[in-house]
């Protein structure tokens, strides 16, 4: 049995949470809180806040994304870069989750009340980068009985996530979504710039403008 490393990240996130379900001065301590991240230099939190979860629900939701989609990512990455490929694969996950904070904290550095948590970043990353390795996949969604076109899911989602983290007044780090997002793209972009050119052109027959 060969190495896993969504796996590995898997068990470590759902051991770290279910620890924190019942420790909330370890939530706390790993929230991610741009406010202590400025003001008291805490910048690990950055990092911290990708292994836990408001509930159970949240860490379902996130691992089974993770899983769907991070073992076609990290077996496409093997497949390509040899052991090289894990290399990659935790970089596009452990970045992520870093780069998805970034526009949270440039926004609530100042706001003693801004607090957020979960891996829905550094996931959002690895579905992205999915996204524009294989653009001619197919997503099924709970509730709606048939296959959305990846490039056609990735669009939607960029759109509707930037719309509501401008909009706010929601629970949700649409911002941290939406920054993952971008960072998946890009790492693709940067080790395999034609797979990019490759998303581009497939679009492009899809609405016929090729």
């Amino acid at each position: 049995m060969s190495l896993s490393i969504t796996l590995l990240i898997i068990i470590a996130t759902v051991l770290v949470s279910l620890n924190a379900f019942n420790q909330p001065d370890v939530k706390f301590k790993m929230l991610f809180y741009p406010y202590k991240v400025k003001n008291n230099r805490e910048f690990y939190r950055f990092f911290s806040h990708m292994l836990i979860h408001g509930d159970y629900l949240h860490l379902f939701f996130n691992m089974f994304v993770l899983y769907s989609f991070g073992r076609i990512m990290e077996a496409s990455l093997l497949f390509n870069y040899g052991s090289a490929g894990w290399g990659h694969y935790v970089i596009l996950y452990v970045f992520g989750g870093f780069a998805a904070g970034i526009w949270p904290y440039h926004r609530n550095q100042d706001n003693i009340h801004y607090m957020s948590l979960g891996a829905s970043g550094a996931v959002s990353a690895v579905l992205f980068a999915s996204i524009l390795w294989y653009p001619d996949g197919g997503i099924y969604l709970m509730f709606i009985p048939f296959e959305i076109p990846s490039w056609l899911f990735g669009v939607l989602y960029l759109g509707y996530e930037y719309y509501m983290s401008k909009r706010g007044g929601t629970a949700i780090a649409h911002d941290a979504h939406f920054g993952g997002a971008l960072f998946g793209i890009a790492y693709v972009l940067l080790i395999n710039f034609d797979k990019g050119v490759e998303f581009i052109k497939l679009v492009g027959n899809s609405l016929g403008f090729v």
